[in-house]
């Protein structure tokens, strides 16, 4: 089991064109914790608005009448990619794992693979 600082971190090395990660509270919209990021990508401005986007694809699931678990969104950019993953099991409510790649270097399917990896092990 790793802490939400050693997950991150390892996000960052063990997934290719990794560049941010972080560990947000939908609820709020404030990052439990960063890791990578800059002055090209500021991970708590990302963390606030990406949860609109978890709230707003929550609601429409709701709507809509869906009986499913959301796995991940992705957003593709022209040059990035952002993924989130929203956390099941246990202290994990409300909470989504935020990841962006260079999407000249990363490998979108195994980073999603290592992204769930990483949630498996995060101890909250």
């Amino acid at each position: 089991m790793a802490n939400t600082e050693a997950s991150l971190k390892d996000a960052l090395t063990s997934i290719d064109g990794a560049i941010g990660a972080a560990l947000v509270d939908y609820t709020s919209g404030m990052a439990l914790g960063t890791a990578g990021g800059g002055k090209d990508l500021d991970l708590a401005v990302a963390a606030a608005g990406n949860t609109d986007v978890v709230r707003a694809k929550v609601r429409t699931m709701e709507l809509l009448g869906l009986k499913d678990e959301i796995e991940d969104i992705l957003i593709t950019l022209g040059s990035q990619y952002h993924l989130i993953r929203l956390l099941k099991g246990r202290g994990a409510n409300g909470l989504f794992l935020y990841l962006a790649l260079d999407k000249g270097r990363a490998n979108l399917a195994m980073a999603r693979h290592q992204l769930s990896r990483i949630e498996s092990a995060l101890e909250l």
